[in-house]
């Protein structure tokens, strides 16, 4: 796979997947190889990682909290999210199992009152989050550069 440099750093795969992570597998990666995000035991790719909790902390000092619902997905719990709540092509809210962004360590589901939605439109990009996805609000994915 080609590989890009991106925003601070990040070495990324022609496809936008974290390089340093592929040879595990989307879902398959150990939890030693994805960094805590300070939420409970919610774990990211390390560079996901830490722009959340800078942004976390940013949006804290504005008076703002920025919840965690769902972090990292291993295959196993994405083809459970499928099950329960149906697949996004056929009008439900998950991706086929293996393509998620949440089996790479780069999406977080948030749990985001309306002053915190509006902070995060507003400031999110700056940290390198993307509201990525129609119908899912609570849905942030790490795309820096892109």
């Amino acid at each position: 796979a080609q590989l890009a440099k991106g925003a601070a750093g990040v070495t990324r795969t022609s496809n936008g997947k974290p390089a340093d992570l592929q040879r595990y597998g989307n879902g398959r990666i150990p939890a030693a190889a994805l960094e805590t995000i300070g939420v409970g035991e919610h774990r990211l790719w390390s560079p996901a990682a830490g722009a959340f909790k800078r942004m976390r902390a940013d949006a804290r000092a504005a008076g703002v909290d920025i919840g965690v619902t769902d972090s990292y997905r291993s295959y196993e719990q994405q083809v459970d999210v499928a099950r329960r709540k149906g697949l996004y092509s056929q009008g439900g809210l998950a991706a086929k199992p293996g393509t998620s962004d949440h089996g790479w360590g780069m999406s977080l589901d948030l749990d985001l009152n309306g002053r915190a939605l509006s902070w995060m439109r507003a400031n999110a990009g700056r940290y390198g989050f993307k509201e990525d996805v129609p119908r899912e609000p609570w849905h942030w994915t790490f795309k820096p550069g892109s």
